[in-house]
């Protein structure tokens, strides 16, 4: 066997997704279902501009503000 006619190395945790994708064919789409329900969402505008209002700036050295003298 010729070092060029080689099949190409593929590792075991890209042959553990390969036969698990080939076991259930269905995965992929499950998990696009599953994103769709946490993240997959529209932004209310209006809404994040207000969270943004709100915030509170931390001050520097939270931990410091005390310091004895």
């Amino acid at each position: 066997m010729s070092l060029f006619s080689r099949p190409p190395y593929v590792s075991d945790t890209t042959r553990f997704l390969q036969q698990l994708k080939a076991a259930k064919p269905t995965l992929e789409a499950e998990q696009r279902h599953g994103r769709s329900l946490w993240w997959d969402k529209p932004l209310n505008r209006q809404q994040q501009s207000e969270f943004q209002d709100a915030r509170v700036s931390q001050k520097p050295y939270v931990y410091l503000s005390s310091v004895p003298k």
